[in-house]
């Protein structure tokens, strides 16, 4: 992968990708997420994310949503737990244009007291949804329960009560004090040259002042295990079972993503999909899902299904786990799963957006990007006793955290 990068005095770094197309895509991440907020500022870092779309010193909202729109390009947001990310796509010839609203909401948003009080009920509409939502509200409640009492499992949107309670001073301090630019990436992917890209982004953030993180996070310390239950009066009900997994630095990364993708990886061929569903029939939907943060990570299997069925389908889980703690996987079952893997990773590469998005997360974290070829190589060189070791660290029964709806 032939990228080039660059870092600004200030300490924004800039990595870029020329590619052959019409189409360009732009992101500034930042390391700053939920799990940087004190208890009293929960679901802050969202309703930052959510107003820097409405107002900046020179720009009322309806003219930042219309200054890409209004030549077909989309600008967009997210937060997680440990990073905010802008982004937009656009025709190549409006990257100026792109790059300059990008700089103008992160660095001069004016969070109008109005914008504030409006902003926060349109959030809180969306955690009602999640309420209604089950099959959405279990993840977030499990993470909770696992990290029990730390930031890391809060959920990012908040409370009605902590968002009533946030305003403008929380936002500018909690601005202040998280958003370093030595933390920032900007990822450009499209057919504008390196030099075009470095001459623009020094021009317009070039004079973004220094700004270090005043505030280090927590450690992970308390993980819970156990059964939870809770009545939720569903038609169906819903099961999480899971355990904390290694941090994103963690040389046993990789072999982890690709023990989960054995299990209940987006084929329809995981094992966890065979035997509950094509075997069974008794889950439309199953999933697993390992997710790595700064010092920790977690994996977890989820599935919904009828009530009745529930004992036999954690019977039936359980039993897959097992067998991936007692049998070490055969070569060419093993070799299928890494060639699954590796092209999964690389369909999602040709998407130019998505592509985006991993470049920017992977300089941001690690100060590089891996090549498809690297990648490869890495995949390659896992053992089956490296997952075989992997599967009875994390995925031991009594080390397991459940929770179930019903």
């Amino acid at each position: 992968m032939n990228y080039d990068t660059f870092t600004l005095d200030n300490g924004i770094r800039l990595v870029h990708l020329r590619t052959n197309s019409f189409v360009a895509h732009l992101a500034l991440l930042v390391q700053t997420g939920s799990r940087d907020e004190d208890e009293n500022e929960h679901g802050l870092a969202h309703l930052i994310e959510h107003l820097l779309f409405k107002g900046t010193k020179k720009r009322k909202a309806y003219h930042i949503i219309s200054r890409l729109e209004d030549v077909g390009g989309e600008l967009n947001a997210y937060t997680t737990k440990e990073e905010t990310c802008i982004y937009a796509s656009f025709l190549k010839e409006h990257f100026t244009r792109a790059s300059e609203l990008i700089h103008d909401i992160m660095f001069n948003s004016a969070f109008p007291q109005k914008e504030i009080n409006r902003e926060k009920y349109v959030i809180i509409d969306e955690i009602n949804s999640y309420l209604d939502n089950p099959g959405e509200l279990i993840f977030d409640e499990f993470e909770e329960l696992l990290f029990t009492d730390h930031p890391l499992g809060r959920n990012i949107l908040g409370t009605p009560e902590s968002l009533e309670s946030a305003g403008r001073t929380d936002i500018l301090r909690f601005t202040g004090q998280n958003y370093a630019t030595d933390e920032i990436v900007l990822c450009l992917i499209g057919n504008i040259s390196f030099n075009r890209f470095k001459s623009i982004i020094l021009r317009q953030f070039g004079d973004v002042p220094v700004k270090r993180r005043m505030k280090l996070r927590n450690p992970v310390k308390n993980i819970s295990s156990g059964l939870v239950t809770r009545q939720k009066n569903t038609y169906q009900s819903h099961t999480i079972i899971g355990n904390t997994g290694y941090k994103i630095k963690d040389e046993r990364r990789l072999a982890l993503h690709l023990l989960n993708n054995i299990l209940g990886g987006p084929g329809m061929n995981s094992r966890l999909n065979m035997a509950l569903r094509e075997r069974n029939g008794y889950s439309y939907h199953t999933e697993s899902h390992y997710n790595s943060y700064t010092d920790t990570g977690v994996v977890y299997i989820y599935f919904s299904g009828d009530k009745s069925k529930l004992d036999r389908s954690k019977e039936i889980v359980f039993r897959e786990l097992k067998k991936l703690r007692n049998n070490r996987l055969g070569d060419l079952q093993f070799v299928k799963a890494k060639r699954q893997l590796m092209g999964q990773i690389a369909i999602s590469a040709e998407h130019h957006e998505n592509l985006m998005l991993t470049m920017a997360k992977s300089y941001l974290i690690f100060n590089k990007v891996d090549s498809l070829e690297e990648i490869r190589r890495k995949i390659d060189a896992i053992t089956t006793g490296q997952i075989l070791e992997i599967a009875n660290e994390i995925l031991t029964e009594n080390k397991l955290f459940c929770l179930t709806y019903i």
